[in-house]
C-alpha cells in the first residue's frame, strides 16, 4: 500500500486490516502516535487523514492508500504553532501521553473554526481522554491559540 507520511511517500507491505497506529509506530518507527485504548475511545492516537483529525488505532492502513497521513511528529502551520505556544504557556502537559492527540486535535478543530467557544472545543475535543484531567488547561490553551490566530 502507498500513501504519505509527514511528506515522504511510503509503501508498506502489511496485511490490509493492520491498524495505521501499528504501521507508523512499528513499520515507520514513528512514535510520537500513541496507543491508549485500540477502540478509538481515548484519542491517544489521532492524525491528520488528508487534513481532518481521525483515530489511527481504528483505521485499517487499507483506508489511507493513496492519502496523506500526517503525525505529531510534522504537525506544522499557523494553527499548530499557535496550539504549541499555548499549551507551553498554559503549562498544559501533565504525565504527557495523551498530549500529542489532544495537540492533533486541537489544531483540527482550528483548522476547522478558528474562533470556537467553549461548546465548540467541548465537541471538537470530544473523545480525547487525559487521565490527569488538565481539561480546564487544554480548554484555556485553546482559546489562546484562536486568539493568536485572529491577531
Amino acid at each position: 500500500m502507498r500513501f504519505s507520511v509527514n511528506g515522504e511517500p511510503v509503501d508498506v507491505s502489511v496485511d490490509p486490516d493492520t491498524p495505521l497506529l501499528w504501521v507508523i509506530r512499528d513499520e515507520l518507527k514513528l512514535t510520537g502516535t500513541k496507543f491508549g485504548c485500540g477502540i478509538a475511545q481515548c484519542g491517544a492516537c489521532t492524525v491528520h487523514v488528508d487534513g481532518m483529525a481521525q483515530r489511527s488505532c481504528v483505521t485499517p492502513v487499507s483506508a489511507v492508500e493513496g492519502r496523506a497521513i500526517v503525525t505529531i511528529e510534522a504537525v506544522s502551520g499557523k494553527e499548530a504553532d499557535a496550539v504549541r505556544a499555548a499549551w507551553i504557556a498554559h503549562d498544559t502537559p501533565q504525565c504527557g501521553y495523551c498530549q500529542s492527540g489532544q495537540i492533533m486535535s486541537a489544531v483540527a478543530l482550528l483548522r476547522e473554526n478558528p474562533s470556537p467557544d467553549d461548546k465548540a472545543i467541548d465537541e471538537g475535543m470530544a473523545g480525547n481522554i487525559c487521565r490527569c484531567a488538565t481539561y480546564p488547561r487544554i480548554r484555556a490553551a485553546i482559546h489562546e491559540a484562536a486568539k493568536k490566530l485572529e491577531g
